[in-house]
């Protein structure tokens, strides 16, 4: 029996690796410790950005890294590989936003070579590959593993340019690093770990059950250079007394000789901070259950929905998502239509689930929607793709509520942006991310003015809205007119300090939970 999808699912042609790479190496690199995973989801990207803002406090240079990243959550880098274009503006690149979190947590802005390569789930065997902030085309799963090594060097390269400029890299593994069956090509784990020599720390989930399994099962699976090369290990999300679990560790220890590093406890400020996937959107909900109720459906490929980490923060604001097979709660105030990384499958679903009914029953009773870059798209008549960018070429109707067609396009446009917005006259900032093109009358209505460009559409009876910027949220004085605007009451929150609290608590309870000089040491 096969469960291989048929073979129609063509290779794309190998692209030309064209980014610069440093000649000859750097004279100096800092110092570098890995940590990889038992599995995905264990708390590598949480456990990293707490050792970043903790060593970083200590005086550190402090820089994260992560070879591949999968997430549809992205952030803007302030740099590029790419020429300054005609108007001489520098282009921007993209990362993973757990990697924008570390560098957050490291007092560094975020760069393309602290996650050189992306991959942008857009199909269930398939994403958008992105190298330093480029995107190469859509690579179906089963090709992507004969690319990667064509992507080792700008890779290793990234590293070096890191740790040219740091005291200490903390490295993020992907996944687990004991696939076998993944090893010959794999640049994020141990085959990477070998190429720029360094000791890694493996690091397990306890709250989930079966650490001692998953730890005695990696040393089975990894050979044993590459048992060698792991310095100890870290139990993470531990609740409880320590005590009643230290028999397991000694059991763990006993068959496969690496040490106990520490014991990291559950975390509970880590809904405050961006998530780095969709697997958060698999946990409850997280609200602060005021009286602006905001009702959020989880469409296909979500992507970027932190843009509403700020709202569910509010007290006056109960944000909820809407799952598969669940209507659009009567009594929401607004529908929000987050992000997508494919707008036309989205739309699919969103009929496929009949939210689009429930959407125009929310605007008969006099209810808001928005929609934030693919949901914007989606709100307009037409979404077409002629090229196939997103999946198979054709166009799909929108839910015609704004007078604006879109079109796929290769380009992507990638800006950040801090302005001020002259309807609210509050400061914006955020960044667009996007390979769309939008065009119609609707846009004579923008939604935002940004220091005198218009920005996104307004349905000429005020209760659709929708544009291209991500993050305006996280802009304390927009999102209280906003919520105003929507009939709810703002509370003034300052979500930034609210970033910074939650990470320096977490770096003082890494400080307290392992042995930070012990850690040091190990780096080489």
């Amino acid at each position: 029996m096969t469960f291989d999808l048929p073979p129609d699912d063509a290779p794309p042609p190998m692209p030309e690796i064209a980014v610069p790479i440093l000649d000859p190496a750097p004279p100096r690199l800092g110092r570098a410790l890995m940590i990889q995973g038992t599995s995905s989801d264990v708390g590598k990207s949480l456990l990293v950005a707490g050792l970043c803002r903790a060593y970083a406090r200590r005086g550190l240079k402090v820089a994260p890294f992560k070879a591949q990243n999968m997430s549809n959550n992205a952030a803007v880098t302030v740099d590029s590989d790419l020429p300054p274009g005609p108007d001489g503006v520098q282009p921007r690149g993209e990362i993973g936003r757990a990697q924008a979190l570390q560098a957050r947590a490291a007092g560094l802005a975020p760069s393309i070579h602290m996650n050189p390569v992306l991959l942008k789930p857009q199909a269930m065997v398939g994403s958008q590959v992105v190298l330093r902030g480029r995107p190469l085309g859509n690579w179906p799963a089963r090709h992507y593993h004969g690319l990667k090594p064509l992507l080792l060097p700008a890779v290793l390269d990234s590293y070096r340019r890191i740790a040219a400029s740091a005291d200490l890299v903390l490295v993020e593994g992907a996944g687990a690093g004991t696939e076998t069956h993944l090893r010959r090509s794999d640049i994020a784990n141990m085959l990477f770990a070998e190429a720029a020599d360094l000791p890694v720390v493996l690091l397990t989930d306890n709250d989930r059950g079966g650490a001692m399994a998953a730890l005695v099962g990696s040393w089975l699976l990894h050979t044993p250079e590459e048992r060698a090369r792991i310095a100890g290990y870290v139990v993470n999300k531990f609740r409880g007394y320590f005590s009643l679990y230290e028999p397991a560790c000694r059991t763990i220890t006993g068959i496969t000789g690496w040490p106990l590093l520490g014991v990291a406890r559950w975390f509970e400020g880590a809904a405050l901070l961006p998530a780095e996937d969709a697997l958060a959107l698999e946990r409850p909900a997280r609200s602060a259950g005021g009286a602006l109720v905001i009702a959020v459906p989880q469409i296909d490929r979500v992507a970027n929905f932190d843009d509403l980490d700020p709202l569910s923060s509010e007290p006056g604001v109960d944000l909820r998502w809407v799952r598969p097979g669940q209507p659009i709660p009567a009594e929401a105030d607004v529908v929000l239509l987050p992000g997508s990384k494919t707008t036309r499958q989205a739309l699919d679903a969103l009929r496929t689930q009949g939210w689009d009914i429930d959407i125009r029953a929310h605007l008969r009773r006099g209810g808001r929607v928005l929609g934030i870059c693919a949901g914007f798209q989606m709100l307009g008549r037409m979404v077409r793709d002629p090229d196939g960018i997103e999946g198979p070429p054709g166009e799909t109707p929108g839910l015609g509520l704004l007078e604006v067609d879109t079109t796929i396009t290769r380009e992507k446009r990638l800006v950040e942006l801090d302005a001020t917005d002259r309807i609210s006259g509050a400061r914006v900032t955020g960044y667009e991310m996007h390979m769309g093109r939008t065009t119609g009358p609707g846009l004579a209505r923008p939604w935002l003015v940004l220091d005198g460009q218009p920005e996104g559409a307004v349905s000429a009876d005020g209760l659709v809205m929708g544009g291209y910027v991500h993050g305006l949220f996280g802009a304390d004085a927009y999102r209280t007119h906003w919520i105003g605007a929507m009939g709810g009451i703002g509370s003034g929150l300052e979500h930034g300090a609210q970033i910074e609290a939650a990470l320096d608590a977490l770096a003082d309870q890494i400080e307290t939970d392992l042995d930070l000089d012990a850690l040091l040491a190990l780096a080489r």
